[in-house]
């Protein structure tokens, strides 16, 4: 059995062992806050810190004097500028400070990347990942462990075409990632709407009753009473979810529940920092204008970005 599968069914287990009937499920994906600190640049510039670095490589800003602040901020500007044009844009640090936040992405990646990529290419095929992941299970037709390990391989293959831009079954690691983590990517996102759809919707009709989305959430287990959230979701599904008011969700109602559009907290900060920092108002920022507001990215004293820059350079 290989990682993913080990996992997919240490998840289970422990959701089976661990759940109880009032814990509630949550299948809404939600932009990650930059910052559990408060926004307040007169008192201190915490929450740009977090948002810049990530809350875990902001915890450890004493290591650094000022002038090894500057110098790793200085490496960092050069990352974050892709085109090498010697300017961060906006978008530019919008994708630097996203990359942040979703930093243990890129690590789950580059750790299911290893063993997917059997041949050493730079490239994983369909017929890698499926060797890989379901090589032993499509010999036995039925497991021990009572898993439709065919009927997951059909949801898989379904899921790395989409992910597969070009169509050739061969994903970049950028495809890779999208087929990982669906959510993430505009275009993958009919995908994670279509899986949420077949896990809730138990008569196949292509539809969510109100039964169903409760059913998703919460087992009755014998209770006659439910508790107080699962009749504020009931009223939430009368109210907001089925908002055609034909008792039932259908594709894009369930689009508008599970992925909402949320303030983009990222672009918000992106534009913030370049405001406070771009001294010649020309609407982006040289590595120099970076540095001398480095007190806005990093602080006085800052992280060791060393380990960070050594583990991801192909941002």
């Amino acid at each position: 059995m290989d990682l993913r599968q080990f996992l997919m069914c240490l998840s289970l287990c422990t959701a089976f062992a661990l759940s109880k009937p009032t814990e509630k499920k949550d299948r809404v994906h939600h932009e990650p806050q930059l910052s559990d600190k408060v926004h307040n640049d007169a008192q201190n510039f915490d929450y740009d810190h977090d948002a810049f670095l990530g809350a875990e490589e902001a915890k450890s800003f004493d290591q650094l004097t000022p002038e090894e602040s500057k110098e790793r901020l200085g490496k960092i500007v050069s990352k974050i500028d892709g085109d090498k044009d010697g300017f961060v844009t906006v978008d530019e640090l919008k994708g630097w400070i996203k990359f942040a936040q979703k930093r243990w992405i890129h690590e789950d990646v580059e750790r299911q990347w290893k063993g997917h990529d059997l041949n050493e290419d730079g490239l994983v095929s369909w017929e890698e990942y499926k060797n890989a992941t379901y090589g032993y299970a499509l010999d036995d037709p039925d497991p021990d462990d009572g898993f439709n390990y065919k009927q997951m391989m059909v949801r898989d293959e379904r899921r790395f075409k989409m992910a597969d831009k070009d169509g050739d079954l061969i994903a970049t690691k950028e495809e890779f990632t999208a087929f990982l983590h669906p959510e993430e990517y505009d275009y993958m996102k009919d995908i994670v709407v279509q899986e949420t759809m077949e896990d809730i919707d138990k008569n196949a009709d292509g539809l969510i009753d109100l039964e169903e989305y409760i059913g998703d959430m919460y087992s009755h287990d014998g209770n006659a009473d439910e508790p107080e959230w699962v009749k504020t979701e009931r009223e939430q599904f009368l109210e907001f979810r089925d908002k055609n008011r034909d008792g039932k969700m259908d594709k894009e109602e369930t689009k508008d529940w599970i992925l909402p559009s949320d303030y983009d907290h990222a672009e918000a900060e992106a534009r913030h920092l370049v405001y406070e920092s771009d001294q010649n108002k020309d609407g982006k920022l040289t590595k120099e204008e970076i540095v001398d507001k480095y007190d806005l990215f990093v602080g006085s004293q800052a992280t060791d970005f060393g380990e960070a820059l050594v583990r991801h350079d192909e941002f």
